[in-house]
C-alpha cells in the first residue's frame, strides 16, 4: 500500500468545502491527491463558495472526469493509501452498496473495498430513513466506514472553518495521515489533560 497516495471523491451532496479541505490538508502533510468529482459537484461549488471551476480543478495532484473508468484509480494495481469521499451523497453511498458502479467515483470506491483498504464516507443527509441506515449497515459490513460530518464541540470551535477542520482531520486520522491542526482530546484540549500524577498512585 503506498501511504502518500490518497483517493479524494466529491459527490454533489452540501459540503463541499469538506472535500476541498481534505485535498488542502493532504497536500500539506505531503501525501499526492487523485481526485474526481461529480458534475453534481462542481454545481454545488457555485452554490456554496466562491471558488472557480478551474481553480477547483487545479487543487488536486491529479483530477479525473466521472466518465473515465479506464483511470489510474479505477485499477486495483494503482496502489494508495485509501479513498475519502467527501461529502458522499446518498445516491454515491447506495451505488457503492450494491456493487454496481456506473461511474469512475463509485467505480473507484469499489476497487478500494476490493483490495481491503480503507474507504471512508462522510456521508451528507439527515435525518436518515431505514433504507440508509440498512446502506449504511452494508457497507460498513463490507468495510467501510461511515464517518458523518458532525462538529466536535469539545474542541471550542470559534468558526465554521474550525468546525470543517476538526471534522477532515478526524477523517484523514482514520488513513493514518495525522494533520497537526486536528485538536486531539488529552493533549491539545485542556479538559482533557490527565492528572499529573498517575491514576495508579495511592496515598502513604
Amino acid at each position: 500500500m503506498k501511504s502518500d497516495r490518497i483517493i479524494v471523491g466529491i459527490s454533489g451532496a452540501s459540503g463541499i468545502v469538506y472535500g476541498i479541505r481534505a485535498l488542502q490538508l493532504a497536500s500539506q502533510l505531503g501525501v499526492e491527491t487523485h481526485c474526481v468529482a461529480s458534475r453534481a459537484a462542481e454545481m454545488t461549488l457555485g452554490y456554496e463558495t466562491d471558488i472557480t471551476i478551474p481553480d477547483f480543478r487545479d487543487m488536486p495532484d491529479f483530477m479525473y472526469k466521472m466518465p473515465d473508468v479506464g483511470a489510474p484509480i479505477a485499477s486495483g494495481s494503482f496502489q494508495t493509501v485509501g479513498m475519502l469521499i467527501a461529502p458522499c451523497s446518498v445516491r454515491t453511498m447506495s451505488e457503492i452498496a450494491t456493487g454496481v458502479t456506473s461511474s469512475l467515483l463509485t467505480r473507484a470506491a469499489d476497487v478500494v473495498l476490493k483490495e481491503r483498504r480503507r474507504l471512508v464516507l462522510m456521508v451528507r443527509e439527515t435525518p436518515f430513513h431505514l433504507g440508509h441506515i440498512r446502506t449504511m449497515e452494508t457497507l460498513t459490513e463490507m468495510g467501510a466506514i461511515i464517518c458523518p460530518p458532525l462538529p466536535a464541540f469539545y474542541a471550542r470551535p470559534k468558526t465554521i472553518e474550525e468546525m470543517v477542520d476538526q471534522s477532515v482531520g478526524r477523517a484523514l486520522d482514520l488513513f493514518g495521515l495525522d494533520w497537526s491542526g486536528t485538536q486531539r482530546w488529552g493533549e491539545d484540549i485542556e479538559g482533557g489533560k490527565r492528572p499529573s500524577s498517575s491514576r495508579n498512585s495511592r496515598n502513604s
